[in-house]
């Protein structure tokens, strides 16, 4: 279970990508609002006055996931700052926050389950959790790493040093 962007063959693996956790889970109709104005921004996203190649999905409705291949054009602080501030005011809008680092992802019985800290501990301290428990990722920083590294093993995972 990918994110679409790891289907992008157009994309360069050395894509940048940033994954940003939503604090609550979105309705489906929030997902689409959310992917819709994604994908007008990433139309119009640009770096020094040059148009962007990007794409911005909805990962099971608990991930913001943003790329642009830096083949063509290399995303700045100026472009990255619009992407930020475009996201706040999106999350405002729909009363999620687009930037909870405190939110877990990881495989639970072939389902993808998300969480805070006290949760997802919880679910270290039972009996369906196994070293080997695949986490998401997000800290990946490419495509490459979307590809390769979406889940990592708990045992390998930055979140490991949490709990």
């Amino acid at each position: 279970m990918l994110p679409k962007i790891a289907g992008e063959s157009n994309f360069s693996p050395t894509s940048k990508i940033w994954v940003y956790p939503i604090s609550r889970r979105l309705t489906d109709a929030e997902s689409e609002f959310v992917e819709n104005q994604l994908q007008i921004f990433c139309k119009n996203w640009t770096a020094h006055n040059q148009e962007l190649r990007a794409m911005g999905e909805v990962f099971e409705n608990r991930l913001v996931i943003l790329a642009v291949d830096e083949s063509l054009a290399g995303a700045s602080g100026c472009s990255i700052d619009k992407s930020v501030h475009f996201l706040e005011q999106l999350g405002e809008r729909i009363s999620a926050d687009f930037f909870d680092r405190m939110t877990f992802g990881w495989l639970e019985n072939e389902t993808v389950k998300f969480g805070n800290l006290a949760s997802f501990s919880a679910f270290v301290r039972s009996e369906n959790f196994q070293p080997d428990t695949p986490m998401l990722n997000t800290l990946a920083k490419n495509r490459a790493e979307i590809l390769e590294k979406f889940w990592v093993p708990f045992s390998e995972s930055w979140q490991q040093r949490l709990v």
